[in-house]
């Protein structure tokens, strides 16, 4: 014969505070914790979603603690709402993926461009914009990769607009020179 878990509210005021192993839901789930997680991490192939489906079943607990007659028997009631709990998501799953007969062709690149070439392109211009001085490399950056103004950009650095184009002019002209970004023009 089994021992009921859990019974009706009106069982709930039954004076029971003597026989609790665990006086409190918190002093419970501090002490089986990993107990329960590793049980959890058994459903489910995620680690992430474990502590998920885990917190899911204790707050179920929680709900029900004071309709819980037999505290020794809170891991098997844990361990039950895990699994309805992993069944329900299981069930509510949404499929994206369906099988067909043609595989799906991927999108080509715009203009026959090869990712490789534009990473390596990326990184020559910056390594390139690294090489500038400070200050117009700060502009640089301000006015072409933020799409700041030339007023926006004067106002951030602190300076005349007429010194942010003479500076952004002269930085131009230093990375159409640069030897490394030879090949993309």
């Amino acid at each position: 014969m089994t021992t009921p878990v859990c019974t009706s509210a009106s069982n709930a005021a039954t004076p029971r505070a003597q026989t609790l192993p665990y006086p409190s839901f918190s002093s419970y789930v501090r002490a089986r914790q990993p107990v329960l997680l590793r049980t959890a991490r058994s459903l489910t192939s995620n680690p992430c979603d474990a502590e998920d489906l885990l917190q899911t079943a204790l707050t179920k607990t929680y709900v029900a603690w004071e309709r819980i007659e037999d505290h020794r028997a809170l891991d098997g009631y844990v361990r039950r709402a895990l699994v309805n709990t992993r069944t329900s998501q299981w069930r509510k799953r949404k499929v994206d993926e369906f099988a067909t007969d043609d595989l799906p062709e991927p999108e080509p690149c715009p203009s026959g461009s090869d990712p490789a070439e534009q990473q390596a392109l990326h990184d020559a211009m910056w390594r390139a914009i690294m090489k500038l001085p400070a200050r117009q490399r700060a502009m640089v950056v301000l006015r072409y990769y933020e799409d700041l103004s030339e007023a926006q950009t004067a106002e951030v650095l602190g300076v005349s607009i007429g010194t942010v184009k003479s500076a952004v002019s002269r930085a131009l002209g230093k990375l159409r020179e640069d030897p490394e970004l030879a090949p993309a023009r």
